[in-house]
């Protein structure tokens, strides 16, 4: 089973910078694609940015310029480079990867989250 961890989150004010970093673990696995969600209080979760095997990368409208998603395959991580952060990035950030298994299958999983706080 493939296991995401979080770190990185915490309160700043706007104009501030924040990484997140999420790694996975398990065994036997590969991965595809990785990426960050969020999910403000009364709103559907959504997608900040993914990062595909191969490099190509997507983003939520609202944080292109702002947001730099990267990966270090080597350490199956994803990063998050948040600059110029606005009250309205204030959620919690959820890590995802889907992939495969060596013997057989496929997985999406999810982090347990980290909340991220904008003040204005």
């Amino acid at each position: 089973q493939v296991q995401l961890v979080e770190s990185g989150g915490g309160s700043v004010q706007a104009g501030g910078s924040l990484r997140l970093s999420c790694a996975a673990s398990g065994s036997a696995f590969s991965i595809n694609t990785m990426g960050w969600y969020r999910q403000a209080p009364g709103k559907q979760r959504e997608l900040v940015a993914a990062i595909a095997s191969r490099g190509s990368t997507n983003y939520n409208y609202s944080v292109k310029g702002r947001f730099i998603i990267s990966r270090d395959s080597a350490k199956n991580a994803v990063y998050l480079q948040m600059n110029s952060l606005k009250p309205e990035d204030t959620a919690v950030y959820y890590c995802n990867a889907d992939g495969t298994y060596r013997y057989g299958g496929l997985y999406n999983a999810w982090g347990q989250g980290t909340q991220v706080t904008v003040s204005s």
